[in-house]
């Protein structure tokens, strides 16, 4: 059989909307600084909602803040969110798209649990509460789940590859292991990728209360006294380039993704297996050429469920062996909430700060240890240390698991 060579893949920007508000600084910060961004549900419909928390993006973002007035009415919150974070990343990693033709060489994959959810549930009430027999004319164009990659694409003009992953909660991993694959076998030399999610509707509320998972305090991942997930919402959007397309130009370097795993339970629609998100966990460390010993810092999928949390700790003992007690372990969704399909995006912002900065985020919230969590979930207050690799875990309903493996720039 032919050889077959592969590029290493460099991420050169990022950008993030957050409960934190716009900008991967922001969100940065306030992780290593162990702020939760949970707070009162804002919502035209709380008072008819028994969930009454979540984390939420600040009222003061503003949409239409550099986006095309012609544009605004065609988008759903979650491609204002995509478009904000794609063009902080865009301007980061200082590209320019119409110099030799590069946008026909870029690609765009965004990843996104639901799509345009709320303009679903804008358009249902229109016609069943307040019995319209119209839609708005946009509500196609608004819900479609591949529009935030689409309004990418238009706005930079970038005419490679664009296209949407759909894989719930793995849904911005998995986006970003197509994005960096593409790359790595030479099919884009640049890729926009990440994932963005605006799910807090009426009936998506009602639909979490109905599965008797969300907590009604705050999110305590791997805490014994822990209640379950908190949602979120946001965006993280990344620029990935071949590492000697990025040399070549001088480009500042975030840092290596260096490798994927991904793998299906083939269990359960919502019952997580150790077994499989171990299977994805190693297949990441093997893709990235990493021994167990060589990662200091896993951020967990960590949602603060009973049934994840201690599987997620089982599942990083199989995979890590001996090694997994050395590890430093947090959940950042104990301070943004559970993003569904942009989490693992907005968690990619926190692997390349703890590996930029050598600081590890903490796993907020966390007061009461579990005899069934026993690693090291980095409690409270984030923690100085050298960090030399990271792996990034998102794990979806449906058995859904997708790891990603960084290293520190080269």
């Amino acid at each position: 059989m032919p050889t077959v060579t592969t590029r290493r893949v460099a991420i050169t920007g990022m950008g993030a909307v957050s409960p934190f508000g716009v900008g991967a600084g922001a969100l940065w910060q306030g992780l290593r600084q162990g702020r939760c961004a949970i707070g009162p549900l804002r919502h035209r419909d709380s008072e008819r909602l028994r969930v009454k928390i979540a984390a939420q993006v600040p009222e003061s973002f503003d949409p239409a803040s550099g986006i095309d007035e012609r544009t605004l009415p065609l988008l759903d919150r979650t491609s204002e969110f995509a478009l904000h974070a794609a063009r902080e990343a865009i301007a980061q990693c200082g590209l320019d798209f119409a110099r030799d033709d590069l946008g026909l060489r870029t690609a765009v994959v965004v990843g996104t649990g639901v799509g345009g959810e709320l303009t679903q549930d804008e358009q249902s009430r229109r016609l069943y509460a307040e019995n319209s027999n119209r839609t708005h004319p946009f509500t196609i164009v608004r819900l479609m789940t591949n529009a935030s990659a689409s309004h990418i694409s238009i706005a930079h003009g970038l005419r490679g590859p664009a296209y949407a992953v759909a894989s719930a909660c793995a849904s911005a991993n998995h986006a970003i292991i197509q994005a960096a694959q593409m790359i790595r076998y030479g099919l884009a030399d640049v890729a926009i990728t990440g994932g963005t999610e605006a799910c807090l509707s009426y009936g998506a509320l009602r639909a979490w209360e109905s599965m008797r998972v969300l907590s009604d305090d705050t999110c305590r991942p791997f805490s014994a006294n822990r209640r379950g997930l908190v949602l979120g919402e946001g965006a993280g959007i990344f620029v990935l380039e071949s590492l000697e397309h990025a040399r070549a130009r001088g480009a500042d370097i975030l840092a290596e993704l260096a490798g994927s795993g991904m793998s299906a339970d083939a269990s359960d629609i919502v019952m997580p297996s150790a077994d499989g998100a171990a299977s994805a966990m190693r297949q990441a460390l093997a893709d990235a050429g990493l021994a167990p010993e060589d990662v200091d810092y896993v951020n967990a999928h960590g949602t603060g469920t009973q049934a994840n949390d201690a599987t997620e700790t089982r599942a990083i003992r199989l995979a890590f062996g001996a090694h997994a007690d050395r590890l430093a372990v947090s959940s950042t969704k104990s301070m943004h909430g559970h993003a569904l399909g942009a989490s693992g995006a907005l968690e990619l912002v926190a692997a390349i700060g703890a590996l930029r900065d050598g600081v590890v985020p903490p796993t907020a919230n966390l007061d009461q240890v579990d005899p069934a969590c026993d690693l090291d979930y980095v409690p409270n207050v984030a923690r100085g240390m050298p960090v030399r690799a990271v792996l990034s875990n998102s794990f979806a309903f449906g058995g859904l698991n997708a790891v990603l493996a960084l290293k520190r720039a080269p």
